[in-house]
């Protein structure tokens, strides 16, 4: 079964497949539209240095052939065959791009695709469509590239230049002498058999729900040789009206003015009413300040580019991957898994993901099941494992990151947004006077790994001094090296703590210089 990846997401060639002898398929179609599907061999400097590696319709394949352009079939639009291990070492990456041939934008496409094959069976497939693009003439779909070893990437970059500046955008040079007719597309050699690389060969069906929706004959473009139907009568030109002003046609009432139909052109006055000033039944004057009667004949301004919904919501785009651990916002998290590197996370905190990510109940087993009941630290936690991105948070609580190089932190349980499996962790009691029911329970971290901390508002980090007392239930976190014991406030008592029904509890932090406490501006 294919592997769907989606637009960033990346992986091993050989978690795919074993094999290095690949096809390459690209199924892009829209209404009126004709594409150039090319490959770009490009260094390690992403640049194509050698212009042999520029695989299109005109260069179908590479001088030692392991990269070749095979055509349409099997119901892609444009296929190729890469041999991995045949390709020179100066070659890093394979971009598969996608331009428009003409006039057009990007976001007339049909739903396509970008898939890669293995030995008759398809092992990735990176799906687009037109809503993911606006103004852009060409498309980088994926790439093939070299770290350590070949790896996949599904790209999906929109470029607002077509060919030509794509070439140049790769450091390539565009030939001034193009002859003017258009090439002809190579032919491919016949095969009795089809290689064991490419996909099962698919009979002559009607056009996959997929493709590019048929526009009627008259419409799509005009027939050579018919004879444009005549124009019913002569039209003046076209005349430009800046926005704000109303554009009156030749016979038609002054603007503003109303004329019942039947009526002659020019002004028309009902009885009784003053020249000029007349409006319809049920339209409401103007409001103070209004320079216009609502439902006037004054033309809306039209609509900035800077309105269009692709530009409004780009400040609240996906922020560029970090490390393994990347805060989308101050209320958001994401975290990048791989198979080797699992996170547990609070249950119920997943709002979004993407790849192939599993999601399973964490046990703590008895003993913790125990410790969680009688000290109220207890966490019901989820495992996520596998390949993507996970979006984390928790009711709009800001969050951030603690990373641990071989530290340790303490924090309490109802701040724990997520961690890596990796580190160890372990309940502590807090010595002194307890709260009712047995005390104050924290959790420790030790190791090399991150914590997500959750706070409602924003945080401060107060240093530890002789004498800092802080409310049990606005600490987040504090530095292993603190020494904290609880006890019982004798000058606030219950006026000095919000919602408190029972005696008021706080915690009491020493420590050398250096320490400190993580408190939240809030009181559970």
């Amino acid at each position: 079964m294919a592997r769907e990846f989606q637009r960033g997401h990346k992986a091993k060639i050989s978690d795919l497949t074993a094999g290095t002898d690949l096809y390459v398929g690209v199924q892009i179609s829209g209404p009126g539209l004709t594409f150039d599907i090319s490959c770009f061999g490009l260094d390690a400097d992403e640049r194509l240095s050698d212009d042999r590696y520029f695989i299109f319709f005109n260069q179908p394949k590479s001088p030692e052939d392991s990269i070749q352009l095979l055509g349409a079939q099997s119901g892609d639009t444009e296929s190729f065959r890469v041999t991995l291990d045949q390709i020179p070492s100066q070659i890093h990456k394979l971009s598969f791009t996608a331009t428009i041939d003409g006039a057009g934008q990007m976001s007339q496409i049909a739903p396509g695709y970008l898939r890669i094959v293995a030995g008759g069976e398809e092992v990735a497939r990176y799906s687009f469509d037109g809503s993911e693009f606006s103004t852009e003439r060409a498309v980088m779909l994926g790439d093939l590239y070299l770290k350590d070893v070949w790896r996949f990437a599904a790209v999906g970059q929109g470029f607002d230049g077509g060919l030509d500046a794509l070439l140049k955008n790769f450091g390539g040079e565009v030939a001034d002498d193009e002859p003017e007719a258009a090439p002809q597309q190579p032919a491919v050699p016949a095969q009795s058999q089809a290689p064991a690389f490419a996909p099962p060969p698919q009979a002559a069906a009607p056009a996959p729900s997929f493709g590019a929706p048929q526009a009627p004959a008259p419409a799509a473009a005009p027939v050579a040789g018919a004879t444009p139907p005549a124009p019913a009568a002569p039209t003046s030109p076209q005349t430009f009206t800046p926005p704000g002003q109303t554009f009156t046609p030749p016979g038609a009432p002054p603007a503003g003015q109303f004329a019942p139909p039947g009526a002659p052109a020019g002004q028309f006055t009902p009885p009784g009413a003053v020249a000029g000033q007349f409006a319809p039944p049920g339209t409401p004057g103007a409001f103070p300040g209004q320079a216009q009667p609502f439902g006037g004949g004054t033309q809306l301004a039209p609509v900035p580019p800077e309105a269009n919904v692709r530009v409004v919501l780009t400040k609240y785009a996906e922020a560029p991957v970090g490390d393994r651990w990347t805060e989308q916002n101050t209320n958001l998290v994401r975290a990048t898994l791989t198979k080797d590197a699992p996170i547990l996370a609070k249950q119920g905190s997943m709002v979004a993901y993407q790849g192939d990510i599993d999601f399973a109940h964490k046990g703590s087993g008895l003993l913790g099941k125990l410790t969680g009941a009688l000290t109220g630290q207890g966490m019901s936690l989820m495992r996520c494992t596998g390949n993507g991105e996970v979006f984390l948070a928790d009711e709009a609580s800001r969050v951030f990151v603690i990373r641990l190089q071989g530290e340790q932190i303490y924090t309490s349980a109802q701040g724990v947004l997520a961690f890596d499996e990796s580190l160890e962790t372990e309940v502590r009691r807090i010595e002194g006077a307890g709260l009712p029911g047995g005390g104050f329970f924290s959790m420790l971290f030790s190791g090399t790994g991150a914590v997500v901390v959750k706070t409602r508002g924003v945080p401060v980090v107060l240093p530890v001094g002789a004498a800092t007392y802080v409310d049990g239930n606005a600490v987040i976190a504090w530095s292993a090296g603190a020494q904290a014991v609880t006890t019982t406030s004798l000058r606030l008592r219950r006026s000095g703590y919000a919602r408190q029904t029972t005696e008021a509890v706080n915690l009491q932090f020493r420590g050398a210089p250096g320490n400190f406490v993580v408190v939240q501006p809030f009181e559970v």
